[in-house]
């Protein structure tokens, strides 16, 4: 009942790495205007004829950080020039990847609208705030843990240089964007610089 438009991708193939989409400058247009869609994700099993995975990640995922602009087509190619990209799942953190079926067996209704709303600040954070917020998660799932510490984030800081080049406060930020995660109950701040994932 919530109208909210979706693109389906199918494939036999894990649902890991990166999607295949459409033109990179229509992308960009869609995600700056949040008219894009939910992305439904599914693997099948040709042989069984029936789904194994199917996966959803909400729109509020989707920033520039995980586009990826393909080469353009070569000269001889019957669309030349053209600038197709990629989507990066693997750039996308966990909470963002809900998986309505895994392995064949189907995920209780109640845990997926749990999951759901517990990411939906992201859509009232303007494009340019989200990737930072969203590289920030994907980093706590790399520690793997539940609690966590800021020191144990801080380890991150040479990556995230790398990523945002021209941020020269790289600690300043990941404070801000934890602050910001408590702010909306995604984590617990405990004292002492540690964190809990709600």
């Amino acid at each position: 009942h919530c109208k909210g438009g979706f693109e389906l991708k199918a494939t036999k193939k894990e649902l890991q790495g990166s999607v295949a989409d459409g033109a990179y400058d229509t992308m960009e247009k869609r995600l700056a205007a949040s008219t894009h869609p939910h992305l439904f994700l599914i693997r099948y099993d040709s042989q069984q004829w029936d789904v194994t995975d199917f996966v959803i990640i909400p729109r509020h995922f989707f920033t520039l950080n995980v586009i990826q602009k393909r080469k353009p087509l070569s000269p001889t190619a019957r669309r030349a020039g053209w600038v197709g990209c990629n989507i990066l799942i693997n750039k996308i953190p966990d909470s963002g990847k809900l998986s309505f079926i895994k392995n064949r067996v189907l995920t209780p209704k109640t845990s997926i609208i749990s999951q759901w709303q517990k990411t939906l600040f992201l859509e009232q954070k303007p494009l340019n705030n989200r990737g930072w917020l969203l590289t920030i998660m994907q980093c706590i799932d790399h520690l793997n843990q539940v609690e966590f510490t800021l020191s144990e984030l801080y380890a991150y800081e040479a990556r995230l240089a790398l990523e945002y080049p021209s941020n020269k406060h790289i600690k300043d930020k990941i404070r801000q964007q934890l602050q910001t995660l408590r702010d909306n109950g995604y984590l617990d701040f405990m004292g002492n610089g540690r964190y809990r994932l709600i």
